[in-house]
């Protein structure tokens, strides 16, 4: 995990470009009807966009407020780093679904005042299954992984 503020930023945006782009392709995918070879290419087109949302949702309000959260539900000094991992990736995905969710329908889903509720909580609820399942079995791991192996000389001491 960062230690200085400067591997914050990395992590995040490297967390940020892995977790948006799947995130984006699934989207695309289904408003496609399925799954071809043209929903990676267009997934880069909405990637500038929801990434700057979800880097400054994440960076500035996200991340605070769920450390705060999962420092009060497992103790860091007694419990093994795997949950701490767990419960941090899960309380992202319970406030950065809805909100991305959020920007998503305002930006790309929008249909008039008078639906957009029900179009955001459908969103929710169709991205959540696949976000959360994404960032804690593959995004997590292996945005952990690419981190350690940049920082590998500054995160040894």
């Amino acid at each position: 995990m960062p230690k200085t503020k400067f591997q914050d930023v990395v992590y995040t945006i490297i967390m940020v470009i892995v977790m948006v782009y799947a995130m984006i392709c699934y989207n695309i995918a289904i408003g496609m009807g399925g799954m071809n070879n043209s929903v990676f290419l267009n997934a880069f087109g909405e990637l500038p966009i929801m990434g700057v949302i979800a880097f400054i949702l994440e960076f500035v309000f996200v991340g605070n407020i769920t450390k705060k959260i999962a420092f009060k539900i497992v103790n860091p000094k007694e419990t093994q780093p795997i949950f701490m991992i767990l419960t941090i990736s899960s309380l992202i995905v319970c406030f950065m679904c809805p909100l991305m969710s959020f920007f998503a329908t305002i930006l790309f889903n929008y249909s008039g005042i008078e639906n957009l509720i029900s179009t955001w909580l459908q969103i929710t609820v169709r991205n959540f299954p696949m976000a959360l399942c994404w960032q804690l079995f593959y995004a997590g791991p292996f945005v952990r992984f690419v981190f350690r192996k940049i920082f590998a000389k500054q995160l040894e001491k």
